[in-house]
């Protein structure tokens, strides 16, 4: 960098350089400090001076800037944008970044509003359930409003699955359901062997669900008891369909292999 005795004419102060381009003498610093814009001389007292060439780098600079690119990319990328191709190119890599980011933070957005609508139905602060809510938003499942009908019993036996499993379960549990529609709407009893066939699937699943812990039973049920609080119209439309069939079936099928696990879980109360 040159030294000048005195400011010559063609230099600019830095305070100039600024104000000429409706920036500030920080941003100006900033960019000398990291290596981006480099004034072309510097006075004998210190202050920074510059050119014409150097106002149409910080054009580039400010442009690309205004362009969402970061001081790193400006640094690496700008002394190699030389011709009207090579800017044309950079500005398509960047328009792919930027549309990337766009959906990332359509995303994130879709998840606030969400949770925002599932915080003011919940009845108090709960930070573990958010945590999971956001979770299965994340994996773009329509079933997350489930999390905010359950305990932390429930919770804690779902938290120890990985998603996918959960989704899994969930979307198992609507073809359950489906199956319980069609079999009804066919006139198939609950009685006869497909009924059999169905409540042992059914009860399979809640086995499945629950890890074999017949004291989430109850909550299971209190979940099921509270269907006028359900999000999702479907899911409602299709238990209250499957609910009647459901019940007669596993009721038959309880009798016939002479266990009843809702007892089961009285005897352990007692027990305890």
């Amino acid at each position: 960098m040159n030294k000048q005795r005195a400011i010559p004419d063609g230099f600019m102060t830095v305070g100039e350089i600024a104000k000429k381009m409706n920036t500030t003498v920080r941003t100006l610093q900033h960019y000398d400090k990291e290596g981006v814009l480099k004034p072309s001389a510097e006075s004998e007292g210190g202050r920074r001076l510059y050119i014409d060439k150097d106002i149409i780098k910080l054009y580039q600079i400010l442009t690309m800037k205004q362009l969402g690119f970061s001081l790193d990319d400006i640094k690496n990328r700008l002394v190699l944008l030389d011709t009207p191709e090579a800017v044309a190119d950079e500005l398509s890599n960047q328009a792919i970044e930027i549309q990337s980011k766009i959906e990332s933070l359509s995303k994130v957005l879709n998840m606030v509003e969400t949770l925002k609508g599932e915080v003011l139905q919940m009845k108090s602060v709960d930070w573990h359930k958010y945590a999971d809510i956001v979770a299965i938003i994340q994996s773009e499942y329509v079933g997350y409003w489930v999390i905010k009908h359950f305990d932390n019993k429930i919770l804690n036996r779902i938290r120890k699955r990985d998603v996918d499993k959960n989704m899994s379960l969930f979307d198992r549990w609507r073809y359950i359901t489906g199956q319980a529609e069609e079999l009804q709407k066919t006139g198939i009893s609950p009685k006869s062997r497909q009924g059999m066939d169905y409540a042992k699937d059914f009860w399979d699943y809640i086995k499945e669900f629950t890890g074999g812990d017949m004291s989430l039973l109850p909550e299971l049920l209190k979940f099921e008891g509270a269907i006028d609080e359900w999000d999702d119209n479907d899911c409602k439309a299709a238990w209250e369909n499957a609910k009647e069939f459901t019940e007669n079936a596993l009721d038959h099928y309880f009798t016939t292999i002479g266990y009843d696990p809702f007892m089961e879980e009285k005897t352990n109360d007692t027990n305890e």
